[in-house]
């Protein structure tokens, strides 16, 4: 099982942050109390906010990368939609990682990764937060995990 799977896995057992659902069901959070774990040296930390990315259905997260810290070339089993909350979020494609032939994403920018595109992304010199969204079951295959 892949660090990354395992991560999420652990991830689809905690509480939705500290998600405020009021009598009609709406749910706010506020930047601060959205909770992440995982991540490490190698990869980013998790917070799902919404569904599970290993069930089916709608699922929505954000991943916060380290100064540094870039995921090796990988694909997705679905389309997955992405937007840049904070930092600048570095992305690249292909089999062959190459830090240095991405192209940097800044706040507000959406990128969507299709089903089996293979791709590359993280952050360089600054943390960087995205937000990531998408119908699972989910799966990440690692080329050379």
């Amino acid at each position: 099982m892949s660090r990354y799977r395992l991560v999420l896995l652990m991830i689809a057992f905690l509480p939705i942050a500290n998600a405020a659902v009021d009598a009609d069901g709406f749910v706010r959070i506020e930047p601060d109390e959205i909770v992440f774990s995982g991540g490490g040296e190698f990869a980013p930390s998790i917070a799902v906010l919404a569904g599970d990315p290993e069930k089916e259905g709608f699922y929505l997260l954000r991943a916060k990368f380290p100064p540094g810290v870039m995921s090796s070339p990988h694909y997705h089993s679905s389309d997955r939609h992405v937007t840049v909350i904070s930092g600048t979020w570095y992305t690249g494609t292909g089999s062959t990682f190459d830090r240095d032939n991405t192209v940097a994403l800044g706040p507000g920018s959406y990128m969507m990764h299709p089903a089996g595109g293979i791709h590359y992304d993280g952050a360089k010199d600054a943390e960087v937060i995205v937000e990531i969204k998408g119908i699972g079951p989910a799966t990440t295959v690692r080329l050379d995990p």
